[in-house]
């Protein structure tokens, strides 16, 4: 099923696309580059994948320098009698040599802790088989996919509210014109019956009755202009530029149709929209964070290489240095059933991001349906409304010419002029609603190209 305009409808609004398109891509291109939720969404992305480089640098090597001067008195003695054991050797040595070659010695006492000491060196740290920094990257790396898709997903519905405030302001403007001629028509009126009045063919209350008429359009005239300047604000507001910055407009402002099928519009929200993809990276942390818990029933094994220099006194001389290498096993055997505590609430928490994907994809589908017949209703509306304006215009003109001629009444020409104003302002509020409800359902089935970034 397609959107489908008539032949005279479509030669009407194709021959001002060109213009405009280009103006209103160049202002899409400006918020996209300016706006300032948009660059606190890409901030957000920007830090997260400092977070993944973070996550991801746990697989390194951490080398650090280590370095410990130390002064003690006191302390423990470990007491080694040398003299005990050796002194009646050396006395029978003595007395078989007959000579004093082997001096008595004393038991030697040595504190555990000495009076001084230095260590200095260097620590290597490699982690060789740890699942919860694995995990832990793949789970970082997802979240990173999430901001990702946030600031395209913002990105499309920046698009989307550009277009439909530049033609909300492009209504305004257009509303604005239809007074300026009403306003033109009514002050024609007001000098066509003071001139028939001053005849003799009508009374004063008829110059009165135009009077009130151009009083009461005065009165929407305002209410118009305050739309115009809100609409103008909201507009330079998304560009971030000064609210009353000048907006550069078509000379023309007919519109360009557009023909979509539905079912395709629909697939492609299904398989394109940042929405979905969020969920899915979601899904797919929960089920990294998920197998992480199960792994954490497994042994952690690390290496650690030291290397430096040890002594009372700080010299670096191969006599001093030394080298340590050990592996170190970590073993969690038990932790009073939180791990499977965590496992029951991760698989939970997968079921119930699954169960919103299928939710997040149907609502996708019943939006992308629902705007798609919105524009088709409003594109009948167009045509309709075009062909109200064509008769009200010809009623006003045979009205407007007998009534000049003194052969219609004011109330005849009142309702003709009403009527053709009427008709004139619902075939604006239809043109410039059609393209409104148009960029909902473009930004809704993803049909708007981004560039990349």
């Amino acid at each position: 099923m397609k959107i489908k305009l008539t032949f005279a409808a479509l030669f009407i609004f194709a021959s001002q696309l060109s213009a405009q398109n280009i103006i209103l891509e160049e202002y899409i291109q400006e918020g996209l580059q300016s706006n300032l939720t948009l660059k606190q969404k890409r901030s957000s992305y920007e830090k997260s994948i400092q977070v993944l480089k973070e996550a991801k640098g746990m697989f390194f090597p951490d080398i650090s320098l280590n370095a410990r001067y130390s002064v003690a008195d006191g302390g423990r003695l470990i007491e080694f009698p040398v003299g005990d054991m050796l002194n009646p050797v050396y006395s029978t040595l003595n007395q078989l040599t007959s000579s004093d070659q082997f001096p008595q010695i004393e038991n030697e006492a040595i504190p555990f802790l000495r009076p001084t000491e230095q260590e200095t060196k260097l620590r290597l740290v490699q982690p060789l088989f740890n699942p919860q920094i694995y995990y832990n990257s793949k789970i970082k790396s997802e979240l990173t996919n999430v901001e990702k898709a946030d600031v395209e997903s913002y990105k499309r519905e920046l698009v989307a509210e550009i277009k439909t405030a530049f033609y909300s302001y492009l209504k305004t403007i257009h509303v604005l014109k239809l007074t300026d001629k009403t306003t033109e028509l009514l002050k024609e009126n007001i000098r066509v019956n003071e001139r028939l009045f001053s005849n003799d063919k009508i009374t004063i209350d008829n110059v009165y009755r135009s009077e009130a008429e151009l009083s009461k359009l005065d009165q929407n005239i305002a209410e118009a202009v305050k739309y115009n300047k809100s609409a103008k604000a909201f507009f330079n507001f998304l560009l971030n530029k000064p609210l009353e910055s000048e907006i550069e407009i078509p000379d023309e402002m007919k519109l360009a149709p557009f023909e979509k099928d539905l079912q395709y519009s629909q697939e492609n929200a299904i398989t394109s929209r940042e929405e979905l993809d969020m969920i899915k990276s979601y899904e797919q942390a929960t089920d990294y964070n998920l197998k992480m818990n199960k792994f954490n029933k497994a042994p952690n094994l690390t290496a650690v290489v030291d290397y430096g220099f040890q002594g009372e006194e700080y010299k670096f001389t191969s006599d001093d240095d030394f080298v340590m290498a050990s592996f170190v096993l970590s073993w969690d055997l038990f932790k009073g059933f939180q791990n499977k505590a965590k496992i029951l609430q991760a698989t939970i928490d997968k079921q119930i991001i699954e169960t919103q994907y299928n939710e997040a994809k149907n609502r996708v589908n019943l939006q992308v349906l629902e705007l798609y017949y919105e524009v088709e209703s409003v594109e009948k509306e167009i045509i309709a409304a075009q062909q109200e304006k064509l008769s009200a215009t010809k009623s006003f003109e045979i009205i407007n010419k007998k009534y000049k001629e003194g052969q219609a009444s004011l109330i005849q020409f009142i309702d003709a002029r009403t009527t053709m104003t009427n008709a004139e302002f619902n075939l604006i509020i239809a043109t410039y609603d059609y393209q409104i409800k148009y960029a909902g359902f473009e930004r809704a089935a993803c049909l708007y190209e981004l560039n990349g970034e």
